[in-house]
């Protein structure tokens, strides 16, 4: 199952893009075999000030047809890694070709967009910058594939 990041904002160098492609390094190498990723980032960047509505436009344009869409939103439930593990291995084993993960930016997603996704979840009641949610993401990808491998990475 191919995952695609669609993102709003770069990630410029720096300890948020160091760990963020660490952490995405280590679930490829873990999730290959499992038929889990790759993974393709995709961040789009609203020039014109259009907000979130303008965000969401270019958001939808980077989510492939057919995809599985998973919206990251404080709105959304929360669930264990185990439960986030279970989710990701359901939809592989379901057949599904392409999970696309929608991280919006300073504001959150568009109610529209929200509105389209098959599942949203949330890190917490907390609000926390897009670009650490982006790393807090691409570990619990590598804790998911870790738990599904059964590794010791992940302890209960």
């Amino acid at each position: 199952m191919r995952l695609h990041l669609c993102v709003v904002g770069r990630l410029r160098n720096g300890p948020e893009k160091d760990l963020f492609s660490d952490y995405i390094d280590r679930f490829e190498k873990t999730g290959r075999g499992m038929g889990l990723g790759p993974v393709e980032v995709v961040e789009v960047e609203d020039r014109k000030g259009g907000g979130m509505k303008a965000e969401a436009e270019l958001l939808m344009r980077a989510i492939p047809k057919g995809a599985v869409m998973l919206a990251m939103d404080e709105r959304g439930k929360t669930q264990t890694s185990p439960q986030f593990a279970r989710q990701l291995a359901k939809w592989r084993d379901d057949g599904v070709q392409s999970l696309a993960i929608v991280i919006g930016g300073a504001d959150g997603l568009a109610p529209e967009l929200r509105a389209q996704a098959d599942i949203s979840l949330s890190f917490g009641k907390m609000v926390w910058p897009h670009m650490l949610a982006r790393v807090m993401l691409a570990e619990q990808l590598y804790r998911a594939a870790s738990i599904l491998g059964g590794s010791p990475y992940h302890r209960v």
